[in-house]
């Protein structure tokens, strides 16, 4: 699956959308729909909110699909989009993916490696279609923690 990643911008921060990490929780459309419509192309308009509203926003995305930079600050640092340095988290989310925040390598079967950072959402019901990723098929399946 080719690793796709958007931006969007308002001039001042810049929403990056990765839409292979996205497992469709809603939340970011619920949220703030008249940035978040997924019923326009672009889905994303970065000029309906202020700048406040959607670093709010973006910050309740659950997969990590969504994240932000200030355009100062990669102005400051030369261009360069910020990574995060911190130890990795592990959350399991309720009836949900398996979040993993931090930096991390992903390998698989044949030993390819993929580096992730921010937050990677791995499937937990089994059903995903991009395995070992989230694509939230949870939600569809009506997966429980309790089964």
């Amino acid at each position: 699956m080719k690793d796709i990643t958007k931006h969007y911008t308002n001039g001042e921060v810049t929403i990056v959308w990765k839409p292979n990490v996205c497992i469709h929780s809603e939340v970011c459309f619920h949220g703030l729909p008249a940035v978040f419509n997924p019923n326009q192309k672009p889905w994303i308009q970065a000029d309906a909110a202020t700048t406040e509203q959607i670093v709010a926003q973006v910050k309740q995305c659950p997969s990590g699909a969504l994240t932000y930079f200030m355009n100062a600050d990669v102005a400051a640092e030369g261009g360069v989009e910020p990574n995060i340095t911190a130890e990795s988290i592990v959350e399991p989310t309720p009836n949900g993916p398996l979040l993993v925040y931090g930096n991390i390598v992903v390998r698989d079967a044949n030993g390819k490696e993929t580096h992730k950072n921010k937050v990677t959402a791995f499937c937990r019901c089994g059903a995903s279609s991009n395995k070992p990723y989230c694509d939230g098929t949870h939600t569809k399946i009506k997966f429980s923690d309790k089964s």
